[in-house]
């Protein structure tokens, strides 16, 4: 079967890729053409636009690149009335995909949604148009099933990627010596895939390092960029950045400072006590505040629904703020092992690896009918 897939960031890269994986297994004829990235590419298929020419977040910066992202669209729908593909796979990124979801519609088209849009943070009643365009939503947070219920759409959970993903990878006994690296104890900076987020979060995670001389601090790189991207934000400051080695840089830190989205809840599944932050442009931010409808921002935290990781929004989000809850992580023993009991209550709730192999199977299940 031919399967066009639509990811807009640097996770959908990941989950589509493992996706992509997990449908070759069940299907040996399998064909794919994609909006995606270099992981998603690595499985072969026509890449037709990459996700780094895409992934602009907050209403002030996709305003500011309204042009782009309607080439964008027709770009997909042009591409997809040249592959004429049995299913549409939209991963996340809902302003985009949603359209392509409308358009797929009217060609009668089969479209899978796999991982939900954020509707249950706001505006709710765009599930009304998920039912409408979607022919199947495939879930990776086990919340959202009662969330599609109460609206009247049965959906599928089938279990996080990012445990597959981190059942996959492998540790590196030597990764310090690998890499460089000196004996002091590490803290992890994760400051996220994109240009706005390295510019308004990046300078104050380095000057958060500046407090604690007795740890290394290393930054986790983006495949959207290269080491020289970031050494205009490091003012001097000898803080390594490593590529393509995010989990095993977790698994040897003691601590991570970590932008909001997917990477925290990496991070908490891989036991790695941490605080989340982020800081966007103000006029976005303001109307966020306005329209969202959460209590948290983090994965870890709404998950769980309660706070188990702190969370450094916006005015919040200062090398002070920083520093001193990177202090309470590192110092506070009792602080530290409370994360890590919320921690082991999260992974019980995400379940086990597998979700991948449940999505294909599940996808591939109906396509037969």
């Amino acid at each position: 079967m031919k399967y066009y897939l639509i990811a807009g960031e640097a996770s959908g890269d990941l989950h589509g890729s493992n996706l992509m994986k997990a449908l070759k297994k069940e299907d040996s004829d399998a064909e794919f053409r994609f909006f995606g990235g270099d992981l998603m590419k690595a499985e072969g298929g026509v890449l037709t636009k990459h996700y780094s020419e895409m992934a602009f977040m907050g209403f002030v910066e996709v305003l500011a690149n309204l042009n782009a992202i309607l080439k964008n669209i027709k770009l997909a729908k042009q591409d997809i009335q040249l592959f004429k593909p049995d299913v549409i796979i939209l991963i996340d990124f809902p302003g985009f995909n949603m359209k392509i979801a409308q358009y797929a519609r009217q060609e009668n088209i089969k479209v899978f949604y796999y991982i939900s849009p954020k509707v249950w943070a706001w505006n709710q009643k765009r599930v009304l148009k998920i039912k409408k365009c979607v022919d199947q939503m495939f879930c990776i947070l086990p919340f959202e099933v009662d969330f599609y219920k109460r609206w009247g759409m049965d959906v599928d959970y089938v279990g996080n990627p990012i445990l597959d993903a981190i059942a996959e990878s492998i540790p590196d006994d030597q990764f310090k010596i690998n890499h460089d690296l000196d004996v002091r104890p590490m803290v992890a900076f994760l400051p996220g895939s994109r240009k706005q987020e390295l510019d308004r979060v990046l300078p104050e995670m380095v000057k958060a390092a500046d407090s604690f001389p007795d740890f290394q601090f290393v930054i986790a790189g983006a495949p959207t960029f290269t080491t020289d991207d970031y050494l205009p934000y490091l003012k001097g400051r000898e803080i390594p950045v490593i590529f393509d080695a995010t989990y095993n840089l977790l698994r040897n830190s003691k601590a991570a400072v970590v932008t909001s989205g997917t990477a925290t809840l990496e991070t908490a599944l891989l036991r790695i006590p941490q605080v989340v932050v982020y800081k966007g442009n103000p006029v976005s931010i303001a109307i966020a505040r306005m329209l969202v409808n959460i209590k948290y921002i983090s994965l870890v935290n709404l998950v769980m629904n309660e706070k188990v990781v702190k969370e450094l929004i916006q005015e919040e989000c200062t090398s002070v703020m920083i520093a001193r809850e990177l202090d309470m992580i590192l110092n506070d023993k009792l602080y530290r092992t409370g994360m890590l009991i919320n921690y082991d209550e999260l992974a019980l709730k995400m379940g086990s690896p597998g979700a991948s192999d449940r999505a294909a199977q599940l996808m591939i299940g109906y396509l037969q009918g």
